[in-house]
C-alpha cells in the first residue's frame, strides 16, 4: 500500500500484508532495551494505488518509534497520507522517518558505498565455511545492505546472493539471524 488511509485494525489483510513489513521494521532496528543507531530499513512500498514509494528508518534519529505493530502503523499512515516527493528525494515525515519516491534501482545507486547481499535461501551461506561464533562477542560492522523480499521474489539480480540456509525464513527472522551474525563478529562470506 503506497499511499492512501492505512487499515489499522486490519495490518494482515486490507493493508497488503504491512504487518510483515512492520515485523522487518522491528526486528532491524529494535533491541530488549532501545533502538540500533547504526541501522537503517527502507521499505519499498508497491502495492495498491500509486506509484512505488519508498520510506526509510533511520535509527540514529527516530524518536517515538515503540515496540508495538500498531504505533509503528501508524507512523507509516502519517506518512503515507501526505503527497508523495520526487524519485530521489528524500523527505523527513517524522524524527527518523524520510519518505522518498523511486524503486529498487533508486536505493541501490544510494547503496553504492556498501556490500549489497541479497538474500536467497539457494544461494552460498552467508558465513565463511568453517566459520565458528566467537567465544566473546567482536562486532563486525562493515558497510553491509541487505535486500529481502516479501512473498515475491526479488527482481533483480543485484548485490551478492547469499544463505542463511535452505529453509526460506520470514523477514523479521532472517534480519535477526543477519544482526546476530554481525554482532558476534562471524566472518561474512562476502
Amino acid at each position: 500500500m503506497s499511499k492512501g488511509k492505512l487499515p489499522l485494525n486490519d495490518l494482515a489483510g486490507g493493508a497488503g500484508r504491512m504487518d510483515v513489513l512492520i515485523r522487518a521494521v522491528m526486528s532491524a532496528l529494535l533491541t530488549s532495551h532501545g533502538l540500533r543507531p547504526d541501522v537503517e530499513v527502507i521499505l519499498h512500498l508497491q502495492g495498491g494505488p500509486g506509484p512505488h514509494r519508498r520510506l526509510k528508518f533511520v535509527g540514529s534519529e527516530l524518536r517515538g518509534f515503540h515496540a508495538e505493530e500498531r504505533s509503528v502503523a501508524g507512523l507509516i499512515a502519517k506518512a503515507i497520507q501526505q503527497p508523495m516527493p520526487a524519485i530521489g528525494q528524500w523527505t523527513e515525515r517524522t524524527p527518523g522517518l524520510y519518505d522518498g519516491g523511486g524503486k529498487l534501482s533508486q536505493t541501490l545507486k544510494e547503496w553504492s558505498d556498501s556490500v549489497v547481499v541479497r538474500l536467497d535461501a539457494d544461494a552460498e551461506r552467508l558465513w565463511r565455511e568453517g566459520g565458528s561464533i566467537p567465544i566473546s562477542s567482536k562486532p563486525n560492522h562493515p558497510s553491509v545492505a541487505f535486500l529481502l523480499s516479501d512473498d515475491q521474489p526479488l527482481e533483480t539480480n543485484e548485490g551478492t546472493a547469499r544463505s542463511l540456509g535452505s529453509t526460506w525464513l520470514q523477514g523479521h527472522h532472517a534480519i535477526a539471524i543477519c544482526h546476530f551474525l554481525l554482532d558476534e563478529g562471524v566472518e561474512l562470506n562476502l
